[in-house]
C-alpha cells in the first residue's frame, strides 16, 4: 500500500514539469495565428463560358473558402477580415502549408491561379500583411497580425532585439518554472497530509476498538470472579 502511494506521489509531481517540457519543445501545437484576406485583384479568367467566375481558396487537406464577391477581372476587392467566410486558415508556428488560389471549372479539374507554401515567416512587417502575387494571375494581400509575434519572425529581426527576446523567455521559463515546482510542492504536501490523517485515524480507531475489546474482557473476568465467590 505504502509503495503504491509513494509511485502516485512521483507521477504527481512529474506532469506539471512535463506539461511545461512539452510546451517548450513543441509550442506550435499550441500557438497559431489566423490568417485573414485583406485585399484581392485577379486579372485573368480561365472559364471563358462563365462571365462571373468562382474563386476560391483552398490550403492541402482542409475544406475551400469561396470568396462569393471576386467575380469580375482588374477590380481590388477588399476586405474587413469579419465576412462569413473568414479567416482563410490558421498557420501553426515553425509550419508552413501548402495553398493556393482557384477556380471552379464545371468541365473539367479547377483551374489554378498559383499555389505555393503559406508561412508565418512571411508576414514580417510591423503591421502584419503579407502580399502575394503571380504575373498576370493576381495579386492578394493577406492579414495575420499573431504571426508576426511567432517565433519564425523573429529570426529576420536584429541580432539586439533577438537578445532581448531570449533573456525574457529565459525570465518566462524561470518564473513558469518556479511556479510549477511551488505547485507540485503543495499537491504533493496536501496529498501526503490528507493520506497521513488517514492513517492516523485508522490507527486510532483500531486502539480504540481494541481498547473496547480488552475493557469487555476485564468485565467478563470480574463478572467470572463474582459468580465463583
Amino acid at each position: 500500500m505504502m509503495i503504491k502511494f509513494r509511485t502516485n506521489l512521483k507521477a504527481l509531481a512529474l506532469l506539471p514539469l512535463l506539461g511545461w517540457l512539452f510546451i517548450c519543445f513543441f509550442p506550435g501545437v499550441f500557438s497559431s495565428g489566423v490568417v485573414t484576406l485583406d485585399s484581392i485583384q485577379i486579372f485573368k479568367n480561365h472559364e471563358i463560358l462563365n462571365a462571373k467566375p468562382t474563386v476560391y481558396f483552398r490550403c492541402k487537406g482542409e475544406n475551400r473558402t469561396i470568396l462569393p464577391d471576386v467575380k469580375k477581372t482588374h477590380v481590388v476587392y477588399t476586405f474587413k477580415g469579419e465576412e462569413s467566410w473568414q479567416p482563410l486558415t490558421e498557420l501553426p508556428d515553425k509550419k508552413c502549408k501548402r495553398c493556393g488560389f482557384y477556380e471552379m471549372d464545371s468541365l473539367k479539374s479547377d483551374d489554378v491561379f498559383d499555389e505555393w507554401e503559406l508561412c508565418s515567416s512571411d508576414f514580417i512587417v510591423p503591421d502584419g500583411n503579407y502580399v502575394h502575387s503571380k504575373d498576370k494571375e493576381f495579386n492578394a494581400t493577406f492579414f495575420c497580425p499573431k504571426c508576426v509575434h511567432l517565433e519564425n519572425s523573429t529570426d529576420h529581426a536584429s541580432g539586439s532585439h533577438h537578445g532581448a527576446d531570449t533573456g525574457m523567455r529565459m525570465h518566462v521559463f524561470l518564473v513558469v518554472l518556479i511556479s510549477a515546482v511551488v505547485s507540485t510542492v503543495s499537491i504533493v504536501g496536501a496529498v501526503a497530509a490528507y493520506r497521513y490523517w488517514q492513517w492516523r485515524k485508522r490507527e486510532q480507531d483500531q486502539a480504540r476498538f481494541l481498547k473496547l475489546f480488552e475493557e469487555g474482557d476485564d468485565i467478563e473476568d470480574e463478572l467470572d470472579l463474582g459468580q465463583v465467590l
